[in-house]
């Protein structure tokens, strides 16, 4: 522990020099990177400081203790307190998710269920978009397909963070992917009966130009066309928007939101990048483990990682038996809660296995 802790110091000196350097912010992308990661080791500096200061007191205690008995008690609750720290401080050297600072890019994709299905992708959409305001976050919406009623049969989000924040979207979002179903009764059921549909999640690190994946223009098959808005009608009276296909994976990428074609086809191209370079880490993972987590497949009822019970006004994560009555708030953006329950329990898998 000594050696990565004694690494981490000297590179939050480093950053700090840096970061106090005039030139490298005329670098935005590159000072934005370098106070995310002072940001990051930040609280490893701040707890590696004070069990320092902790371990001096814990030996002046024991000093005056062996002259004066009466010092014992407080010799022995300086202990405590620096194995309460060392604790601490072990967790937070733990090996983080490497993307934990990169920004996302989300898909939601309707599933099973029709029309009900596509209204709760939209639900799921809004959900993302009022977490991201809560949080400080600039998100819009690429591209997507929205169905008859308002829901979305597809849609392409990007969630960015703020510069100064320790982490980044995906240290919060990561565990978003998989099948998410749902339990009402539909705007489209005349009995009252409850439906149970589902809709998809992928979630992809949005890593921009710093993808590890190089993309050959002649495997791209580039279309142009205008942007839809509901029901198909268009909201723009020139070819701005561009869809890529990506022939040797079939994978199909679409932005519509940015003014330009120039500007669409860009963000098309980093969304088509981060999307080639998950299934790049996903293939690799796989080789390397054969139990690894993975995000949905297909959107079968089946491979649900969350359930939403309108009845019941529940939200439920199977993957770690979480359980909540205020599915209104959650789905108003309030993911707090549970999202801090997944990341707590992927700690403790993380701290168990470095055991």
């Amino acid at each position: 522990m000594t050696a990565s802790l004694d690494a981490l110091l000297d590179e939050h000196a480093e950053l700090e020099r840096a970061l106090a350097d005039p030139s490298v912010h005329a670098d935005a992308a590159h000072a934005r990177k370098l106070g995310r990661r002072y940001a990051e080791i930040g609280p490893v500096v701040a707890a590696a400081r004070e069990l320092a200061a902790a371990r001096a007191d814990e030996g002046a205690a024991v000093e005056l203790a062996a002259e004066d008995p009466t010092f014992a008690a407080e010799a022995r609750a300086q202990h405590s307190h620096v194995q309460a720290l060392e604790a601490r401080l072990a967790e937070l050297l733990v090996p983080r998710d490497p993307h934990d600072g990169d920004d996302v890019v989300l898909e939601v994709k309707s599933g099973e269920g029709g029309e009900e299905s596509a209204l709760f992708a939209g639900d799921l959409v809004r959900m993302y978009l009022r977490y991201a305001e809560r949080r400080g976050w600039k998100a819009e919406i690429l591209g997507g397909t929205e169905s008859d009623l308002g829901g979305y049969k597809d849609s392409t989000l990007s969630i960015r963070s703020r510069a100064t924040d320790p982490d980044g979207v995906w240290a919060a979002l990561k565990f978003e992917g998989g099948v998410h179903r749902v339990q009402r009764v539909p705007v489209t059921e005349s009995q009252g009966r409850v439906h149970t549909s589902a809709a998809g999640v992928l979630v992809y690190p949005d890593t921009g130009a710093e993808a590890g994946v190089t993309v050959d223009e002649k495997d791209l098959r580039i279309d142009v066309f205008r942007s839809s808005g509901h029901g198909g009608q268009s909201v723009n009276t020139t070819d701005s928007a561009v869809r890529i296909t990506h022939l040797p994976t079939g994978l199909v990428v679409s932005c519509q939101n940015e003014r330009s074609q120039l500007q669409n086809r860009a963000r098309a191209m980093e969304v088509l990048r981060a999307r080639l370079q998950a299934i790049a880490e996903e293939e690799a993972a796989a080789k390397a483990s054969a139990d690894r987590r993975s995000q949905v497949r297909t959107v079968d009822r089946s491979e649900r990682i969350r359930t939403y019970n309108f009845p019941e006004n529940r939200i439920s994560d199977h993957r770690i038996g979480y359980k909540a009555y205020n599915l209104s708030a959650v789905l108003d953006g309030d993911l707090d809660d549970v999202l801090t329950a997944l990341a707590a329990a992927e700690r403790a898998d993380a701290v168990g296995a470095g055991a």
